[in-house]
């Protein structure tokens, strides 16, 4: 999952040096998502993973 939200920030970039606004923006918007998804997955995972 944060392998795609990088590989989008890299889209994001690449799109915003060429001059691709609307793609740019898109392309950040969704390696946000990602990004978020990511930490919810991440912190979920770290506390079930925890037996007492």
């Amino acid at each position: 999952m944060l392998s795609y939200a990088v590989i989008f920030l890299v889209i994001a970039v690449i799109a915003a040096v060429l001059g691709f606004s609307g793609i740019a923006g898109a392309a950040s918007n969704i390696a946000w998502i990602l990004f978020l998804v990511f930490l919810v997955l991440a912190a979920i995972s770290f506390f079930r993973g925890r037996k007492v």
